[in-house]
This record gives structure tokens, C-alpha cells and sequence, in this order.
């Protein structure tokens, strides 16, 4: 069998969807057997698992290689991050490191696994890429939230710290009270303490929750869903020249040469 043939063939096979299925099934599994190794079992099931562990591995280095096959040039497999993660996590889980120091090292391999589940699904890519551009935009929102946190919490441990010192008494244990007002972890019986010296300090709590478990948390959703929807747009344009399909600038550069063409010609036709 020509090498022509037999690469055509990997790429037949990875861009199968059913076999895309398929590993996802095994990614899945795997975690679910690390799980299984938490408890306490039989020999006999112990043995079992290991055995099946090992299978995984050997699936997924099967798995590595026919993508790796698959590739016109071998290099460009290793540009791409997702293809070193899996290499990585494939070859380190491949240790024989069970019965040795490293053993609880190889286990946690073992789980990370399952985060090769985000390169083998596109849209998972896209979301943890969309979150990780997001950062920086995010940590401008994440300041001004302390910075609303610190005042709160230095107003509210001088005016309540005489009501109730373990939620108030300094600025530290402040913070973390204000953190469960913010996540509405029985919020109402600190409020409901405060009212009874201050009765107009529910002011003080709603203000609190409107500034931060709404305005910014749907600051935060709008920059993710916003780099989201740069992302996709990404990936849709990567699709097409992929498939060959000429993108929207492109197309726009076409348009613009064939209304140049058309204005020389008729400038022609004048002269």
C-alpha cells in the first residue's frame, strides 16, 4: 500500500465522526474508572481496572498516532498546543509508575485525562480559549470589585463591629462576610442582626448586592460572551479556508477590483 494511500486513510478515520465519538466515550470512561480506583474494591476488580487502564492508554496512543499519521506535514502536528497536551498526557500516563514513588503522580495524570476532552471537542476549545483571551479584561473588572469589596467591608466593620465581632470585627473577616452576602449564603440573618441597632442598613446590604452579584457579574458575561462571539467568528473562518471557500475580506477585495475594472473601462469608453 502506497503511503499516499495509507495517509489518506488516517485522514479518513480522524475525520470520522463516529470515531470522534468513540473517543470521547473512552475519555469518559477513563474518568470514570479513575473515580472507581477511590474505592475500596476486590483483587479481583482491582485487577480489572488495571487492565482496563492500561487499554485506555494503549487506545490513546493509537489514537495520537493515526492523527499524527494523519497530518500532510509531521511538523505541524507539534504547532498546534492541544496535539502536545495529548502527547504529553498520553506518553505520561504510559509510565509504569504504580508500584513505585511516583505512584500518586501517575494517578493524577491519569485524571487530567479527561481535559483532553476540550481538544478533541471544538466548542469546548472555543469556550476555554474565550475565557483565557478574557482574562485581561477581566482582571480590570476583578479590581474594581475589590475596590468596591474594601470599602464595604472598612464601612462595615466600623459601623457592625460591635454588633457581631466574628462577622465584623476587622477588615479580613469583613471581606468574607460580605463574600457570602454576595453569594446569598443565608445573607438575611446578617442583615436581619444589623437592623435591629441599625434599622436602615438593609441599604447597606442591597446596594452591596446590586454593585456586585448584578452589575458585575453581568459585566463579566458580556466580556466572555463578546470574546466568545470574536472567537467563533475565528473559527468559522478558519473552517472555510479549510474547505477553501473565500472569507468575507476576500470577497470584499474582489468587489473592490471588479468596480475598479469597471470604472477604468468605462473611463476608456469616454476617452
Amino acid at each position: 500500500m502506497k503511503a499516499s494511500t495509507l495517509q489518506a486513510k488516517f485522514i479518513q478515520i480522524r475525520s470520522n465522526k463516529l470515531f470522534e465519538i468513540f473517543v470521547v466515550t473512552v475519555i469518559v470512561f477513563s474518568a470514570l474508572l479513575v473515580g472507581v480506583k477511590t474505592y475500596e474494591i476486590s483483587g479481583l476488580m482491582y485487577s480489572i481496572a488495571k487492565f482496563l487502564d492500561w487499554f485506555i492508554s494503549a487506545f490513546f496512543l493509537t489514537e495520537i498516532t493515526i492523527r499524527f499519521l494523519a497530518e500532510h506535514r509531521k511538523r505541524d502536528f507539534f504547532k498546534s498546543f492541544w496535539n502536545i497536551f495529548d502527547t504529553l498526557i498520553v506518553i505520561i500516563s504510559l509510565i509504569p509508575a504504580d508500584d513505585t514513588e511516583l505512584a500518586l503522580v501517575a494517578r493524577l495524570v491519569r485524571v487530567f485525562r479527561v481535559l483532553r476532552m476540550i481538544s478533541i471537542i471544538p466548542e469546548l476549545r472555543i469556550l476555554l480559549v474565550s475565557l483565557i483571551k478574557a482574562m485581561p479584561q477581566l482582571g480590570y473588572v476583578m479590581l474594581l470589585m475589590f475596590i468596591i469589596f474594601y470599602i464595604y467591608a472598612a464601612v462595615g466593620s466600623t459601623l457592625f463591629a460591635t454588633i457581631n465581632p466574628d462577622l465584623w470585627g476587622n477588615i479580613i473577616i469583613s471581606l468574607l462576610t460580605l463574600f457570602r452576602v454576595m453569594t446569598f449564603e443565608d445573607w438575611t440573618d446578617v442583615m436581619y442582626e444589623t437592623m435591629e441597632v441599625y434599622p436602615l442598613s438593609w441599604i447597606f446590604y442591597l446596594s452591596f448586592i446590586f454593585f456586585t452579584a448584578f452589575a458585575f457579574l453581568n459585566m463579566v458575561i458580556g466580556i466572555v460572551v463578546n470574546v466568545m462571539e470574536q472567537e467563533n467568528a475565528n473559527a468559522r473562518a478558519e473552517a472555510l479556508e479549510e474547505e477553501g471557500e473565500p472569507s468575507l475580506k476576500e470577497i470584499s477585495q474582489q468587489i473592490s477590483q471588479l468596480q475598479r475594472q469597471i470604472l477604468s473601462m468605462n473611463d476608456r469608453k469616454e476617452s
